[in-house]
């Protein structure tokens, strides 16, 4: 197994592309603190990897709470010793055109995806820089590396964690920290599936035609990435066994962007 003896904390990990690493980390040996905003998703994800003859802890965990984020972290310190990979992963969602959007809609956004990535960040190298090291990843987007209409603070936020990502990669690299972001194309979770009205009612289009005309156009085949996909690029990142790849933005998105 790639992770045996490792140790993972995931935000966001009570439901979505967060549960399926956690599973996919789990199955490859990993023991996993759940992380989410909600207690009972997380401890629902926990329960079915206990289940499945996994290791797991569930973490409430308000990733834009500096105490939340430190007091789950050195919860996994003072069950398992700290954590070997970590990964920012809760993000919320809002659609509006730049000139109606809401100071406060623009500052949710940026508070969930950086700064509560900044905040994982430390409490994680903080524990990694006194052990042996440890792996930081983040997940981007292909709105990491490109921008679309009416997501303004989204685009934004995925932008700024590509820069904490190589960030990482250089201060880590002494104590033995590699760093990379995982980019995705549309995966059809809970968060895809609230944008599709909301941009057909923007755009005035119709649901199916913001799947094939504006999530799917530029794919390869018409297709959804899956929860699967972004997993098992996971599980590759944590297991990767040297410094040759880090500070990496890996697009998983059945080339709509390609680099």
């Amino acid at each position: 197994m790639r992770l045996q003896h490792k140790t993972a904390l995931i935000t966001g990990a009570g439901r979505g592309i967060g549960r399926a690493i956690a599973e996919f980390y789990a199955r490859e040996g990993a023991r996993v603190a759940i992380a989410d905003l909600d207690q009972k998703a997380a401890d629902t994800a926990a329960d079915a990897i206990r289940a499945a003859g996994g290791e797991a802890l569930a973490l409430a965990m308000d990733v834009t709470s500096e105490e939340a984020v430190n007091d789950g972290f050195q919860r996994v310190a003072d069950r398992w010793g700290g954590v070997d990979i970590a990964l920012a992963n809760a993000g919320i969602q809002h659609i509006d055109p730049i000139h109606k959007l809401a100071y406060a809609d623009w500052q949710k956004v940026i508070d969930v995806h950086l700064h509560g990535a900044f905040l994982v960040t430390r409490a994680a190298l903080q524990q990694m820089y006194t052990g042996n090291g440890g792996v930081m990843l983040y997940m981007g987007s292909v709105h990491s590396l490109e921008a679309s209409p009416l997501k303004s603070p989204y685009v934004a936020a995925k932008h700024g964690l590509l820069g904490l990502c190589r960030a990482v990669a250089k201060e880590g690299a002494e104590y033995r920290v590699r760093s990379n972001i995982i980019c995705p194309g549309f995966v059809r979770t809970p968060l895809v599936e609230k944008q599709i009205p909301e941009q057909a009612r923007e755009l005035g289009i119709s649901e199916e035609e913001v799947v094939r005309n504006v999530m799917l156009k530029n794919t390869v085949d018409g297709e959804f990435t899956t929860v699967e996909d972004v997993a098992e690029l996971a599980v590759h990142l944590a297991a990767f066994p040297s410094a040759a790849l880090t500070g990496q933005s890996i697009v998983v998105s059945h080339g709509w962007h390609m680099q």
